[in-house]
């Protein structure tokens, strides 16, 4: 039975906070903070990372959606990515390519605790393996 392990958005302040300092500072400036603070809250909101105990699935998109998802037993390979600031605050950038492409076939920037998705896909990656087996 599939069960949700993590679920998260982008953050803002945490990955990026010298620019979301920068736009808050912009802000008396004709609105021009306030626009890119709320084109950015935005993004974050339509973006939503879930991984379940069989899945990864990245939703975009507030009006028009995109989903994209991979079994844990497809992925080849993840990638987490951090800045030292990012390191800091815990965001960072995954990438998870699978067996079918070439390239990463997820990929989202600045979500808290990435390095806990790659946790939780070794642990049902490897564990689903041996279940296939019958060594469970």
């Amino acid at each position: 039975m599939e069960q949700p392990l993590y679920e998260e958005h982008p953050v803002m302040f945490a990955a990026h906070p010298l620019l979301f300092l920068l736009s808050l500072a912009l802000i008396p400036v004709y609105g021009l903070g306030l626009l890119i603070l709320l084109s950015w809250w935005l993004q974050c909101l339509g973006t939503t990372v879930t991984v379940t105990s069989q899945r990864i699935v990245v939703r975009k998109g507030i009006l028009a959606k995109y989903t994209n998802e991979v079994y844990h037993e497809h992925v080849r390979n993840i990638r987490v990515g951090q800045s030292i600031l990012q390191r800091l605050f815990g965001v960072g950038q995954v990438q998870i390519a699978s067996a079918g492409s070439a390239d990463h076939e997820i990929a989202v920037a600045d979500l808290p605790r990435a390095n806990e998705i790659k946790a939780i896909v070794d642990r049902y990656r490897t564990s689903g393996a041996v279940g296939a087996l019958g060594f469970r």
